[in-house]
């Protein structure tokens, strides 16, 4: 793994990182552990990022870009720039099915990657790696952020589920300032609701929530 710019004082972390669970065995943990911290870690650099990058941004616009940044799709396209699938260790079942190529496979790498060098060093040198490979993104994110409807169809269509579903949960007030509830709610079971003053509106809250749900592991 030249391309990711950094060498392991403990290359068993690269190596963990790298081992999808198809392979793995008692003596050879697997990635996902490691994905989870990773998760978090990219999360925080990324939303540090942000922050310095546009300090008048509201959190309702820095939510957006915070998710297209870390959401699978983009840690998928890094993996892909520094060549990460040719280095992932995979069962022959997954390995013939094109695992190498599966956004999922790459993003949840790529994040147990991060962990990796986190746990070999320390948070101000994967904050600068991080920062490294995702490049000219952070920059962007305002320009590429969807908005969180098409953020969460994004999310359930990499994970092989339906469009998720806005379901009117009630509407108050008079006909001129009209209030709505809306809920989200995906084919896994996962949901939230928002209101807002027009149907649009709360629906845009409520995928924005379950996003925020769902980045935070409790979807």
């Amino acid at each position: 793994m030249n391309r990711l710019g950094h060498d392991f004082a403990r290359p068993e972390l690269l190596h963990q990182a790298l081992t999808h669970s198809s392979l793995s065995s008692a003596t050879r943990p697997d990635n996902q552990r490691l994905e989870f911290l990773g998760d978090r870690v990219l999360g925080m650099v990324i939303a540090e990022a942000l922050l310095a990058d546009d300090p008048e941004a509201t959190e309702g616009k820095l939510a957006p870009r915070l998710n297209t940044l870390v959401r699978k799709e983009t840690c998928a396209e890094v993996a892909n720039e520094i060549g990460l699938g040719d280095a992932l260790m995979l069962g022959r079942s997954e390995m013939m099915s094109g695992g190498r190529r599966k956004t999922a496979l790459l993003g949840d790498a790529m994040e147990a990657v991060i962990a990796a060098v986190y746990l070999d060093t320390n948070f101000e040198t994967t904050r600068d790696l991080v920062l490294k490979l995702w490049g000219k993104r952070v920059e962007k994110a305002e320009e590429t952020a969807a908005d969180p409807k098409s953020e969460l169809q994004e999310w359930a269509q990499a994970r092989g589920m339906p469009p998720p579903k806005y379901a009117e949960i009630e509407r108050s007030g008079p006909d001129h300032a009209p209030v709505f509830v809306i809920e989200a709610q995906l084919k896994n079971g996962a949901k939230s609701r928002a209101k807002a003053s027009s149907k649009r509106a709360a629906q845009q809250a409520a995928a924005l929530a379950l996003l925020e749900k769902l980045e935070a592991g409790n979807g």
